[in-house]
């Protein structure tokens, strides 16, 4: 698996625990996980195509970031 996307996984992890430490509820745990997992991919598709797509005129990070409703 791609190193970052394992890195990922533990920092959703550590945001998740973070939010509900005592772990008692293991939905809302996991809930908390995936959302903060798939932001953090998210975040990463959004800085790929800001890298690759200097363009001015290419406003795809924006489409991405509107379309799945990630905020700064």
């Amino acid at each position: 698996m791609n190193q970052r996307i394992m890195e990922y996984a533990e920092q959703a992890r550590l945001h998740a625990t973070s939010v509900h430490p005592d772990n008692h509820d293991i939905k809302l745990w996991a809930k908390v996980y995936h959302e903060k997992f798939a932001e953090l991919i998210i975040r990463e598709c959004m800085r790929v195509v800001e890298d690759y797509y200097m363009d001015p005129c290419s406003y795809a990070d924006e489409a991405i970031k509107e379309h799945f409703g990630v905020e700064e």
